[in-house]
């Protein structure tokens, strides 16, 4: 019995949308936008969002809404499941991340651990 695989990751159409306006404003081509988990803050790890200018053989590609979101493999076992959201608020916006393996995140919301 074969079962569906899940999918790695999801992107919120708002997300979407900011990451189009993102792409379309860059002056250069990019293949879409690459997230990775550095090790930062008082937590230990934080996530990082940047171009893509280029598709790599290890990259977990997630094509969603007409936009290619790629991980990085080393941050990989840290993002399963999670939910990619874009948050405007008063005083802030920004992109959210929704991640069921965090244990828990630092005081100020910059860096999370697993």
């Amino acid at each position: 019995m074969t079962r569906e695989r899940p999918p790695f990751m999801t992107i919120t159409p708002i997300a979407v949308e900011r990451i189009k306006n993102l792409l379309a404003s860059r002056e250069k081509p990019s293949v879409g936008v690459r997230i990775g988990v550095r090790s930062r803050g008082c937590s230990g790890l934080s996530y990082t969002l940047e171009y893509a200018d280029e598709r790599l053989s290890t990259d977990e590609v997630i094509e969603s809404y007409g936009v290619t979101v790629l991980v990085d493999p080393k941050a990989g076992i840290f993002l399963l499941g999670t939910e990619m959201d874009f948050v405007e608020e008063k005083l802030q916006s920004g992109f959210v991340f929704r991640n069921p393996n965090e244990k828990g995140r630092c005081g100020c919301g910059e860096s999370f651990h697993v």
